[in-house]
């Protein structure tokens, strides 16, 4: 078992390091178009009225990543805050120091500007970790949290004892040559990295033409905060009800089972409380588009609570 928990989170990490998912126009992006505002770099999405629920989509992705659930969830009566992050997917960058607090603080002042009343949060993998941040930064922002695939500390994934001290220089390592590589490297690394992200070719093309639409310099920077940040403490600090969806399919060719993985998400969100942790049967990463309907079934029950 051992072994099985250290081989499958080493290629987690690896695909996440090379991760190029952003947005492109596709089989989603004709569905419930909403108009679409600009706050502080954020391109925001609204779709909908009644309960606000705030979308964050992951490394390099677009809010198109949302859409289908945000129309799946309209007979709930909820209205979609979808984002799209600044620098990701054509979205133009924007400079800042770190980028993952630079985030969290405009999602924040988002949600403050636009006085919505307790929105719920919802994550998948980068926007995740953004959701955690939030919560924990301000306990009473949200009414609850749904987080999609990400975990509070990524390299831990593959080793329990690892801290950001010892994982730094890697991280470093990491960015530092995703910056050097000449863009045929870059991109070649980045598509075998998507391989085992969505079920679909068509999905995997999208993601691969989302990246390409990133901007370099944000995503290698983020990708080494996502390295850096140890949020397995911070979680203790959230109060509202959380809800997190885990993938483990993609990497069951690498010794991966629904059983170990479970354990690695319920070893570090352990310091939680009341924590809810379901695991999609057969989706990858992007458990919107590769498991909808289970996706959508337990955002709603829980939502509905």
């Amino acid at each position: 078992m051992k072994r099985l928990l250290s081989r499958s989170p080493r290629v987690l990490i690896a695909a996440a390091a090379l991760l190029l998912a952003g947005a492109a126009a596709g089989p989603a992006a004709a569905r419930g178009k909403g108009k679409v505002e600009q706050f502080q770099g954020l391109a925001v999405e609204v779709i909908g009225s009644g309960r606000p629920v705030l979308m964050i989509p992951g490394l390099n992705s677009h809010g198109d990543t949302w859409r289908e659930t945000c129309a799946a969830l309209q007979p709930a009566r909820v209205q979609c805050h979808i984002v799209t992050l600044p620098g990701f997917a054509g979205q133009p960058a924007v400079e800042t120091g770190a980028f993952l607090p630079a985030m969290r603080d405009r999602l924040l002042a988002y949600v403050a500007g636009k006085r919505l009343k307790r929105p719920v949060l919802m994550g998948h993998s980068l926007g995740g970790v953004l959701a955690l941040q939030m919560a924990a930064a301000r306990p009473d922002v949200a009414e609850r949290l749904i987080i999609v695939d990400a975990l509070p500390f990524l390299p831990a994934a593959q080793n329990p004892a690892a801290t950001v001290d010892n994982v730094r220089p890697m991280a470093e390592q990491m960015r530092q040559g995703m910056e050097a590589s000449d863009d045929a490297t870059f991109r070649a690394r980045a598509a075998a990295a998507i391989r085992n992200m969505a079920h679909d070719a068509q999905r995997t093309e999208q993601i691969r033409a989302w990246g390409a639409a990133s901007d370099r310099r944000t995503t290698t920077q983020a990708m080494f905060e996502l390295m850096t940040t140890d949020l397995r403490g911070e979680v203790a600090r959230i109060r509202v009800p959380t809800l997190v969806l885990g993938a483990w399919a993609g990497f069951k060719p690498y010794g991966a089972t629904k059983e170990s993985t479970a354990a690695i998400f319920k070893a570090q969100f352990a310091k939680l409380d009341g924590v809810r942790i379901e695991m999609s049967e057969a989706g990858y990463h992007f458990l919107m588009w590769d498991d909808p309907q289970w996706l959508v079934a337990q955002v709603r029950d829980f939502i509905a609570e």
